[in-house]
């Protein structure tokens, strides 16, 4: 069993705890958390040990992984001691809001030899791992053209806008990343977004609405499609359109059953209703990876690099915004 320890207990840690106490091969051993009630209530939940301070967790030697699901402020002082205590590690995205600190992090880690993995839990739901495979067995011929839409059911609670970084940051840095397990490196991105600094999630002065356009290294297209508050749910579609065919990787009910009567036709149950039931698969299948690779050695993907660029592409994508100009990236 690989004895793992959680940061962070509020609500992406406490989806992080039920999959490490669920795994075939983990075992939830720690949560740390600086409120200690929080880390006691989660922790007697799975008969883990709390404790409220990182380095308590970090000098356990039977401690073989961590998982980093606390604020992004905590990210980059929680990788760089978790590294330098031997430790992998599996942090939540982003990085941290800012590129410079990204980048000076890596350079105080990389001495420790790091085994870090960036949580794109997208890359890893079984429709769009599909989609991935198929794209890549040619089936579609030449991938063209990405349509990615990501609606979030309602906006965000102020607190949690208020730290979050932004729509680009924050949401859209998923859809980054998820373009970029598809069509590879981006070198250009034009970005629009509405209302910017009148509204967005619960008075945050943020957008809440954003269309982004990708160009490829190799010149193919992606489109994404955002918004922060969708009336029938949270609305979670792929589209690859090749020169053979086209892929679609459609939104989940909760079963396959359609209607047909007098007042409507293929009527469905309403879409899983946030993150936590669309991608519960999605976060089983990324810890299983990120379990056999520390137990393997195998390279841990997407790693740093992966949570860096998509970081440079929401960056880019707020500089398209404030200056109307496609933004060219390295």
């Amino acid at each position: 069993m690989l004895d793992i320890a959680l940061f962070g207990s509020g609500r992406i840690g406490r989806v992080h705890a039920d999959t490490i106490a669920s795994g075939a091969r983990t075992r939830l051993s720690w949560v740390c958390d600086p409120v200690p009630d929080a880390a006691d209530r989660l922790a007697g939940q799975y008969g883990a040990k709390a404790a409220k301070e990182a380095e308590e967790v970090l000098s356990d030697p039977a401690v073989d992984a961590v998982v980093i699901a606390s604020p992004t402020p905590t990210h980059l002082d929680l990788i760089t001691a978790a590294t330098a205590a031997g430790k992998a590690v599996l942090c939540e995205k982003p990085i941290d809001l800012d590129l410079e600190r990204v980048d000076a992090c890596w350079e105080r880690i990389s001495a420790f030899d790091p085994r870090v993995m960036i949580g794109f839990n997208r890359r890893f739901d079984p429709s769009f791992a599909d989609l991935h495979a198929r794209v890549a067995a040619g089936e579609i011929g030449r991938l063209e053209h990405l349509v990615i839409t990501s609606r979030d059911p309602e906006p965000p609670p102020a607190e949690y806008a208020a730290v979050a970084g932004g729509i680009f940051r924050d949401m859209t840095i998923h859809d980054f990343d998820m373009a970029r397990f598809l069509l590879g490196d981006i070198v250009e991105v034009h970005a629009m977004a509405a209302p910017v600094g009148a509204g967005g999630p619960e008075g945050s002065g943020e957008a809440d609405h954003a269309v982004v356009t990708l160009r490829s290294v190799d010149g193919r297209l992606c489109q994404i499609a955002n918004s922060r508050s969708c009336a029938f749910g949270y609305d979670q579609r792929i589209e690859a359109f090749g020169t053979k065919g086209m892929l679609q990787a459609t939104n989940r009910t909760p079963t396959g059953v359609r209607a047909y009567t007098a007042s409507g036709v293929e009527t469905a149950s309403p879409y899983l209703r946030f993150f936590l039931e669309r991608y519960q698969d999605a976060y089983r299948r990324e810890l299983e990876w990120f379990a056999e690779a520390v137990e393997s050695g195998a390279p841990l993907s997407p790693g740093y690099a992966d949570g860096r660029a998509a970081l440079v592409l929401a960056d880019a994508a707020r500089e398209s915004v404030r200056t109307g100009r496609t933004v060219a990236v390295g």
